[in-house]
């Protein structure tokens, strides 16, 4: 490496970075040969950050950088690269090896061309990047990775009005990324303040990509191999436990931003608030499609769990991330006041119980009924507001109500809801002698399912 890293040395910054990439490509074909997952060695890598992200070698060297000009013609060789390079292995390795970060002073380069080759590869279409930078999101810790959708969004929603247009067009060329990218924009923006309430047009935006075709959020999780012990710090299988923080915040968040702009003392003309109030119900509208299509995803789990030998086994909502959200609403519902945000709790609720409902009863969500009694326990004291005694009395409805649990053909016999009990993974124990019968009881009448009616129940002491 010494040798070519002299004549690199000799070179212009753009022709050394593209003799870099040149290679690569030779050493990573060679490698790939030998062992499927090559690792990247000490010299390679020290290639890269000195010649391609222009972090001088030396100790107190001043950092070159290129100008405007320069750096547009480096992201065009990225491109061509990675759209010339026919197998896939080589492209992937490549990729990880460019803009995996590695924990140095080189990382904050490395982003910032991660974010403008990203940007550029949507803005011409280069699906070849744009899969690569699926498998990175899939693969780096998720702060990376929300530091990409933040320069994606600053791009394509407030740097240029109207570019949304471009993002958009990517759904059908690239869905593995569009998937990906709402995994991270989800993990950005949790509505917990009102800077990280998702902008109207990338709300918009996603909203038109799931309604078109809800499963787009599973394209990660159904082309991927799964174990069960999923890794922390990194995006989630899925963006539903994002979306579902999305619907159920996203009344209560939205009436925190409006009393707070009435607080500062913000010019409440008659055009100022009804646009505002246009732009807020548009908002509320998108949001119940959203919620809509989170629900339909929800229904579609059992089967897809079933059929990958996960279900009972993994759940793609984790229950750690629930209690949080409970917590989050309680927060929110004490900020504002209940009498003048009834309208807005009671919304956020049904929506947080329909949710509930829908993911325990198709597997989504692995919750016993002592979690889920625990996780009411947590909320304060039901006579301090009537958020918390309408949460309460829902979460109790989730746990006593009857969960529908649709027949299917691949779960084994005698299989045990996992909302009854918790779910083991072994096999059954050997039956039991039978024991003498006993006379006959009458017979109770049936008690069928019935959606949305309403039965009593037991409140939790």
């Amino acid at each position: 490496m010494s040798d070519i890293r002299h004549s690199l040395l000799r070179r212009d910054a753009l022709s050394a970075a593209k003799e870099v990439l040149y290679h690569l490509d030779i050493y990573f074909s060679s490698q790939l040969q030998n062992a499927p997952l090559p690792l990247v060695d000490k010299g390679p890598a020290e290639l890269l950050e000195e010649f391609l992200f222009q972090v001088p070698k030396e100790r107190g060297a001043p950092p070159k950088r290129l100008n405007s000009l320069q750096e547009l013609q480096l992201l065009e060789i990225m491109c061509n690269y990675f759209q010339e390079q026919t197998k896939d292995s080589v492209r992937q390795i490549i990729f990880s090896s460019l803009f995996s970060p590695q924990g140095n002073k080189a990382d904050d380069n490395r982003m910032a061309l991660l974010g403008k080759l990203v940007s550029m590869a949507v803005a011409v279409c280069r699906v070849p990047v744009l899969e690569c930078a699926a498998f990175w999101l899939q693969r780096t810790p998720a702060v990376f990775c929300v530091r990409l959708a933040r320069a994606l969004v600053d791009d394509y929603c407030n740097l240029v009005p109207g570019s949304i247009q471009t993002l958009k067009q990517i759904f059908s060329a690239s869905p593995r990324f569009c998937c990906q990218f709402i995994t991270a924009v989800t993990a950005l923006y949790d509505l917990s303040s009102d800077d990280l309430i998702p902008p109207s047009d990338l709300l918009e935006l996603i909203v038109s990509w799931i309604f078109e075709d809800p499963r787009l959020i599973l394209i990660t999780f159904l082309n991927t191999p799964i174990a069960a012990n999923l890794p922390i710090g990194f995006l989630e299988l899925t963006p539903l436990t994002g979306l579902i923080r999305w619907c159920v915040k996203a009344p209560l968040a939205y009436k925190r931003k409006k009393k707070a702009s009435l607080s500062n003392g913000h010019p409440t003309s008659k055009i100022a608030k009804d646009s505002t109030e246009g732009d807020d119900g548009d908002c509320h509208q998108l949001y119940s499609k959203l919620h809509l299509s989170v629900l339909q995803v929800l229904m579609m789990l059992q089967g897809h769990l079933t059929e990958k030998n996960l279900y009972g086994r993994l759940g793609l909502i984790p229950f750690d991330h629930v209690v949080p959200l409970v917590e989050e609403i309680n927060r929110l519902s004490d900020e504002l006041n209940p009498l003048n945000a009834s309208k807005e709790i009671e919304l956020a609720l049904d929506r947080l119980a329909q949710a509930l409902q829908v993911a325990m009863a198709s597997g989504a969500l692995l919750c016993t009924r002592v979690k889920t009694s625990l996780l009411s326990a947590t909320l304060p004291s039901p006579s301090n507001t009537t958020a918390c005694t309408s949460l309460c009395s829902l979460l109790q409805l989730v746990i006593s109500g009857p969960v529908q649990q649709p027949a299917h053909s691949a779960l084994p016999p005698g299989f045990y809801p996992h909302i009854h009990t918790p779910p083991l993974g072994y096999p059954a124990h050997a039956a039991h002698p039978s024991l003498p019968a006993h006379p006959a009881l009458p017979a109770h009448p049936v008690q069928t399912f019935i959606p949305g009616m309403t039965f009593p129940y037991r409140p939790i002491r």
